[in-house]
């Protein structure tokens, strides 16, 4: 079979599994499987696919279809236009998480915490594009920071980015002052999880996703520790859910922080609360 017969089959079995956008994840998967760039896969599709790779494709494909993400298929996620390994122990990186890279890249920064780091995507993004930052990348999952670790050597930033198996603040001397504070924290109500998408329901880690309650509980733990570790005139940025940001936003005022701003996203909707500590 050619690459288009194989295309067209594969997309017509992720459309009839109810999989969102068949035909662009049926363009990804046989991309990956050829080894060949998702932008010029158009000039492979004439050609015969190798029987061993359409077989390999198709076991792809019919996992797509039990809606695993793509991600894991391929092992890939691009975020800031650059690939990060993700497994099923670390949060996919979300194209709405670029809103919180962009307002953290508004100003300088030359010291940076990312609490949750997880796939190490946000820290390892804000290190690479801000040239001589240094920063540290906390998560309480040692699978997690496992994933951290081989984003950050791929990347070659080993010398400037640490990593900690740690809860929150845990991980830090009392000394550690950081001019910049970020997270994705995991956000979503315990009573949400059920209209969430097979892909993020069954496969995404659980601990990444919710606390359990009423998805607000690690912005409060946020803002007990914040004052020991934000500079005077630091940065906090938080990433939200849409409905969160009047809750997050008084949770920030009362532990002292000011200048506090909510941020939309691409789509208009409240994805990240700014705020900043008092002096310097």
């Amino acid at each position: 079979m050619t690459g288009s017969e194989v295309l067209a089959r594969a997309t017509r079995a992720l459309t009839a599994a109810g999989v969102p956008d068949a035909g662009r994840d049926a363009r990804r998967l046989l991309a990956h499987v050829l080894k060949v760039p998702p932008g010029r896969l158009t000039l492979f599709l004439p050609e015969p696919v190798d029987p061993d790779l359409e077989t390999i494709y198709n076991v792809l494909v019919e996992r797509r279809s039990e809606r695993v993400p793509v991600s894991h298929l391929i092992g890939r996620r691009e975020f800031y236009g650059r690939p990060f390994l993700v497994t099923p122990q670390v949060l996919d990186p979300r194209p709405e998480t670029e809103t919180l890279i962009e307002a953290a890249l508004a100003a300088p920064f030359s010291r940076v915490l990312d609490l949750g780091t997880g796939s190490g995507c946000i820290l390892l993004t804000l290190l690479a594009e801000q040239a001589g930052a240094t920063g540290v990348g906390g998560d309480v999952s040692a699978e997690a920071l496992n994933v951290a670790y081989w984003n950050r050597n791929a990347m070659q930033l080993e010398p400037r980015a640490a990593l900690v198996e740690a809860s929150w603040f845990d991980g830090l001397r009392p000394e550690d002052r950081f001019d910049l504070i970020v997270s994705n924290p995991p956000y979503i109500a315990a009573a949400e999880l059920p209209g969430l998408s097979p892909e993020v329901r069954q496969y995404e880690p659980r601990l990444a996703l919710t606390d359990g309650g009423d998805g607000l509980a690690a912005y409060r733990a946020i803002a007990v520790g914040v004052g020991a570790h934000l500079a005077p005139g630091g940065r906090l940025l938080l990433e939200i859910g849409p409905t969160q940001a009047a809750a997050v936003s008084a949770i920030l005022s009362q532990a002292g922080l000011v200048d506090i701003r909510v941020i939309p996203d691409l789509d208009g909707r409240d994805r990240v609360v700014q705020a900043t500590r008092t002096g310097g």
